[in-house]
C-alpha cells in the first residue's frame, strides 16, 4: 500500500489520487455540480474526496434533516489546519446542519498523557474561543467527551462489535498500544454515531470534514453503523433476475419483524429473521407508503419528491421514454421506496430499543504544507501559524516563507513561478484570498512571470495581519459569550 493513513502522526500524502483506489474515498468533483452554493475549499478542490456526501447533498436540497460532526484532540495550538475543519463545520451549520463538535480529552488523556484539567484549558481557550469566533451558531452542541453521558454509553455498546484485530487491522495496534487508547477509538466512533441518537432526533445523514488521515476513524465507524443497527434493507435479485427489496435483521424480536409488517403496506412475506417486500418500486405502492410516515415534516418531504417523480413520469408517455428515462424513473422511484422504508425501519428499530444507523459520510481536504515547505509540525514555529499568533509575528512568518518561484528576478519573468509549490499562494488558495477571480489573476500573473513572489508576500502579510487581528477580538467577544453556548465539560 501506497499510502499509510495514522491519525495520530503528522502524516504527508504524495498523491492523493492513490486513495481513490487504495481506501475507496470517491473524487468530490463528481459530486459537486449537486450541491447549492459550494463551499470555496469545494469550488477549490482543496476538498478533493468524499464518502456518500450525495445524501448530505440531497439533504441541503430538499431541506431534510441531517449532521454535521467533528472534533479536536486538545494537544497544543489552534492553527489554520485547525481552521480548515472549523470553516467546514460552520458552513454546514448554516446551511442547516445540526452541529456537533466533541473536544477528544479522552483521546487527549490516552495518547498525550495530558491530565483532565489540561485537555479542558486547552480544549476552551484554543479550540472553542476560535469556533465561536469564526462563526459557529449556540444551537450547536460542544462537549469534552469525558463528560457526555450519552458518548460513553454508546462508546461502551459499541465495544461489543469490535474486536483487537479489527482494530490491529485499521489503526496497526499492537501488543503495546494501551486498553484507554483502544477505547478513545470507540468513544470517536460514538462521537460520529451520537447525532443519530432518539434525543437528537434520530437517525440522519451526518457528514465529518476531516483531512486522510482520519479516514481509519471513519471506515470503523461505517461498519459499526452496520452491525449495530436492528434492521438492514438490502436490494436483492429473485430467480428471473427481478429486483426486490428485503429488510433483514440478527436477533431482532420477532415482535419487531411483525411491526414492520404491519407498517408496510402491499404484499410482504415474513420469515424468521427478515421480510421480503414483493411490490417495489410502483406507484400505488409507493403512495401507500408515504402515508406510513408519521412526522409532519418528513411526510411533506417524501410527498414533495414523489409529486417530482410522478411529474417526470407522466410528461413522457411510456411508448416515449428513452432508456436513460426509464432507468432515470425507476432509479429514482426505487431510491424514494428505500429512504421511506429506511425510515419506519428506523422507527420501528426505536420502539423496541434498537438502533438504525445511517453510515456516515465524509470529506477529505488536502493538507496544509509547512511555511518552509515540507510537513506543517508543531515542534516547528515556523511552520505554521497559530491562531492567536501575535498579528505582527503572523505577518513576519509569511514574509519568511518558502515560494514557488525562481532563483533570480530574470529566471522569474522569463520562466514564471510555480504556485502548486507555493506555501504562500497555498495561504491565500485556503484561507485569505475570498475572491475566486482574484485568485486566478494572481495565479495567472505567477506562471506567466508578471507577479514577483515580494508582491504575493506583502498581499497575503497584509491580509494574514488583518485576519489574526479581527480573529482575536472576536474571540475576546466569544469569552463573554461562552455561557449562552450549549457546552458540555467534565463533571
Amino acid at each position: 500500500m501506497t499510502n499509510k493513513l495514522d491519525p495520530w502522526s503528522s502524516s504527508e500524502i504524495n498523491d492523493y489520487s492513490k486513495l481513490f483506489e487504495e481506501f475507496g474515498i470517491s473524487p468530490f468533483e463528481n459530486v459537486l455540480p449537486e450541491i447549492p452554493s459550494p463551499h470555496m475549499y469545494m469550488r477549490r478542490r482543496v476538498i478533493f474526496g468524499h464518502r456518500d456526501y450525495e445524501q448530505i447533498a440531497e439533504a441541503m436540497r430538499t431541506g431534510a434533516p441531517f449532521s454535521v460532526m467533528d472534533g479536536f484532540m486538545p494537544s497544543g495550538k489552534v492553527h489554520l489546519g485547525h481552521k480548515m475543519v472549523m470553516d467546514q463545520i460552520i458552513w454546514h451549520q448554516q446551511k442547516g446542519a445540526s452541529a456537533f463538535v466533541g473536544i477528544a480529552d479522552r483521546e487527549a488523556f490516552s495518547v498525550r498523557g495530558f491530565s483532565w484539567q489540561k485537555c479542558r484549558e486547552i480544549g476552551v481557550e484554543e479550540y472553542i474561543l476560535s469556533l465561536i469566533a469564526l462563526g459557529f451558531k449556540p444551537d450547536g452542541l460542544i462537549y469534552f467527551q469525558s463528560g457526555c453521558g450519552s458518548v460513553k454509553d454508546l462508546a461502551f455498546e459499541l465495544g461489543v462489535k469490535v474486536n483487537f484485530s479489527e482494530l490491529s487491522a485499521i489503526y496497526g495496534f499492537s501488543g503495546e498500544t494501551n486498553l484507554s487508547h483502544m477505547i478513545s477509538v470507540a468513544t470517536q466512533a460514538a462521537d460520529i454515531l451520537q447525532p443519530q441518537l432518539e434525543e437528537f432526533g434520530g437517525p440522519k445523514p451526518v457528514v465529518v470534514p476531516v483531512g486522510p488521515d482520519q479516514d481509519p476513524h471513519l471506515r470503523l465507524t461505517r461498519g459499526l453503523a452496520g452491525k449495530m443497527s436492528m434492521f438492514r434493507v438490502e436490494e436483492r435479485e429473485n430467480a428471473n433476475g427481478g429486483k426486490y427489496l428485503s429488510v433483514r435483521s440478527k436477533g431482532a424480536p420477532k415482535e419487531a419483524l411483525q411491526e414492520l409488517k404491519k407498517q408496510i403496506p402491499g404484499k410482504v412475506k415474513l420469515y424468521e429473521e427478515h421480510l421480503d417486500i414483493i411490490q417495489t418500486p410502483d406507484y400505488p405502492f409507493l403512495e401507500r407508503l408515504v402515508s406510513q410516515i408519521n412526522q409532519p415534516e418528513k411526510k411533506r418531504y417524501f410527498t414533495a419528491e414523489l409529486e417530482e417523480v410522478s411529474k417526470f413520469a407522466n410528461e413522457i408517455k411510456p411508448y416515449e421514454f428513452s432508456g436513460y428515462e426509464e432507468y432515470f424513473v425507476f432509479r429514482k422511484v426505487w431510491k424514494l421506496t428505500r429512504k421511506i422504508l429506511d425510515e419506519i425501519v428506523a422507527k420501528v428499530a426505536a420502539e423496541f430499543e434498537g438502533y438504525a444507523f445511517i453510515p456516515p459520510a465524509s470529506t477529505y481536504h488536502r493538507f496544509m504544507s509547512g511555511l518552509q515547505g515540507g510537513k506543517m509540525s508543531s515542534s516547528i514555529p515556523d511552520s505554521y501559524i497559530a491562531l492567536t499568533d501575535d498579528p505582527k509575528e503572523g505577518a513576519k512568518k509569511v514574509k519568511r516563507a518558502k515560494t514557488g518561484g525562481c532563483v533570480t528576478l530574470e529566471e522569474q519573468k522569463k520562466l514564471g513561478g510555480k504556485p502548486d509549490e507555493c506555501s504562500v499562494f497555498e495561504l491565500l488558495l485556503f484561507h485569505l484570498a475570498e475572491n475566486d477571480d482574484e485568485l486566478l489573476e494572481i495565479r495567472e500573473e505567477c506562471v506567466c512571470g508578471t507577479r514577483m513572489c515580494g508582491s504575493c508576500k506583502q498581499l497575503a502579510a497584509e491580509k494574514m495581519y488583518e485576519f489574526l487581528k479581527d480573529h482575536q477580538e472576536k474571540r475576546e467577544q466569544a469569552r463573554e459569550h461562552l455561557d449562552e453556548y450549549n457546552i458540555i465539560y467534565k463533571k
